[in-house]
C-alpha cells in the first residue's frame, strides 16, 4: 500500500487513477462544493481538509507521502487566460502549496515522488518563465524531474493534452527502464523539448526524461458514451437549427455529410467568437467535430463554454448539453461515482479534473515502478551502513 497527498484535490479524480492500491493521508481543496462531492464519494474518513492551501501546516499532512499530486489551477496559465502565469491569483497557488512541501523537507518528510498537473500553456508562459520556476522549484527541492505532454484523447474520446511534471527525490534509485537518453514520442511533445532545452543549466542538471510506454490503441468514440436515458433536455428543433444557422460554410458541409452516411453519427459542438471576413467585427460560429472525440471539457464560465453534442441519424438531427455523466465518463469516471446534484456544479468539478486512466498510467508505469525500487534499495543501504 502506497501513501498519498492529493491537493487541489477536487472531487478525487487522482485518486479514482491512483486505485485501491494506494491510500489516501490527506487531501486538500478550497471549494466546498468539491468538497461535498470527495467525501460522499471517498467517504468521511477524515483525510480532508477544506480550506486554503496557504494555512495547511505540516502537522496536517501526517506520516510521509510516497506521492504528492498537485493538479493546482490553470486559470493564469491557460492561454486563454488572463496570463498572470504563477503570480497570478489562481495559479500562484502552487506557491504555498511549494512551502509547504519543503516545510516537509526539512523536517525529513519530503514526499518521495511529486507530480504536477497543469495545461501546456504552462510551457510557455511568460516566455518560458513559468515552467523554468517550476522545474526549478523541484531541483532545489531535492528532486530529480521530467516532464511529460499527454493527452487524454490516447485513452478516453476527449481531447485533453495536458502537462504532467513528475520529481522524484534525489536519494531514489530511478530504474532504468524508466528513463529515454533524450525526448521520444509521444510524450515529448517540440514544445516540451524547446522548453526543457530553455532551462537554466542547473536546473537542467536535474532533468530527466521519463519513458512510460504509450498506452494501447483506444477503442472507445464518442458515441459509447452517450447516454439514451427518457428525460434528456434535447433540445429543440428550432434551437438546433439556430446552432446550424451559426455555422460557417466548412461546418455546415460536415453536417450534410454526416447525414449523407445514413449511419447514427455523434458530433461535439462549440460556440466560439470568430472575426467575420465580410465585416471585420466579431461573430459568434457554432463549430462541429466528428472525429469521435469531445473537445476539451471546461468549467461552465460562460455559454461558450458549455459543450453541445449533435446525434445524427440520416435526416434527423438532435442536439443537447453534454449530460453530467456523459462529462464523468469522459473523465474516466465509472457511473457509480456520485456527481453534485445540480448540472452548473457538476460541469465544474469534471472540468476542472484530471483524466482518470492518464493518472492510472502514470502509477502504473512511473510511480510504482520507482516506490518498487526505492523498497528494495532501502534494505541494501541499511547492511551497508552496518
Amino acid at each position: 500500500m502506497a501513501d498519498f497527498y492529493e491537493f487541489f484535490a477536487g472531487g478525487g479524480m487522482a485518486r479514482a487513477g491512483l486505485g485501491p492500491g494506494w491510500r489516501c493521508l490527506l487531501a486538500n481543496d478550497f471549494d466546498p462544493r468539491k468538497a461535498a462531492s470527495y467525501r460522499e464519494n471517498w467517504g468521511e474518513g477524515g483525510e480532508f481538509r477544506l480550506g486554503d492551501v496557504a494555512a495547511l501546516t505540516p502537522q496536517e499532512a501526517p506520516g510521509r507521502a510516497d506521492l504528492a499530486w498537485a493538479s493546482f489551477p490553470c486559470q493564469d496559465l491557460s492561454v486563454a487566460g488572463a496570463g498572470g502565469g504563477l503570480k497570478g491569483a489562481r495559479s500562484g497557488s502552487f506557491h504555498p502549496f511549494w512551502r509547504l512541501i519543503e516545510a516537509l523537507g526539512a523536517e525529513g518528510r519530503g514526499p518521495r515522488i511529486v507530480a504536477l498537473e497543469n495545461v501546456l500553456g504552462t510551457l510557455g508562459s511568460h516566455g518560458g518563465a513559468d515552467f523554468a520556476a517550476l522545474c526549478g522549484a523541484l531541483a532545489q527541492g531535492g528532486y530529480r524531474f521530467g516532464a511529460l505532454a499527454m493527452d487524454a484523447a490516447l485513452f478516453l474520446p476527449q481531447s485533453r493534452p495536458r502537462l504532467f511534471l513528475i520529481g522524484a527525490r534525489e536519494e531514489i534509485h530511478i530504474p532504468e527502464a524508466l528513463l529515454g537518453a533524450g525526448p521520444q514520442a509521444p510524450f515529448h511533445t517540440p514544445a516540451l523539448r524547446r522548453a526543457a532545452a530553455a532551462l537554466p543549466l542547473q536546473t537542467r542538471r536535474k532533468l530527466l526524461w521519463w519513458r512510460p510506454p504509450p498506452p494501447p490503441t483506444r477503442s472507445l468514440v464518442l458515441a459509447d458514451l452517450i447516454e439514451e436515458a427518457p428525460g434528456l433536455p434535447w433540445d429543440s428543433p428550432e434551437e438546433t437549427g439556430k446552432l446550424l444557422a451559426m455555422m460557417a460554410e466548412p461546418h455546415r458541409a460536415k453536417v450534410a455529410a454526416a447525414q449523407a452516411e445514413g449511419l447514427r453519427r455523434v458530433g461535439t459542438l462549440y460556440k466560439r467568437t470568430r472575426r467575420d471576413p465580410g465585416t471585420g467585427g466579431k461573430i459568434q460560429r457554432a463549430e462541429i467535430r466528428f472525429d469521435g472525440l469531445a473537445g476539451c471539457l471546461r468549467t461552465p464560465a460562460g455559454g461558450s463554454s458549455r459543450q453541445t453534442i449533435l446525434v445524427v441519424e440520416g435526416e434527423s438531427l438532435r442536439s443537447r448539453l453534454l449530460s453530467p455523466r456523459e462529462t464523468a465518463r469522459l473523465m474516466g469516471l465509472d457511473d457509480a461515482y456520485r456527481l453534485p446534484p445540480t448540472q452548473g456544479a457538476a460541469y465544474h468539478l469534471t472540468g476542472d479534473g484530471v483524466a482518470a486512466p492518464v493518472v492510472r498510467h502514470l502509477a502504473r508505469h512511473l510511480f510504482e515502478p520507482l516506490l518498487a525500487a526505492a523498497q528494495a534499495s532501502e534494505p541494501a543501504r541499511t547492511c551497508k551502513a552496518s
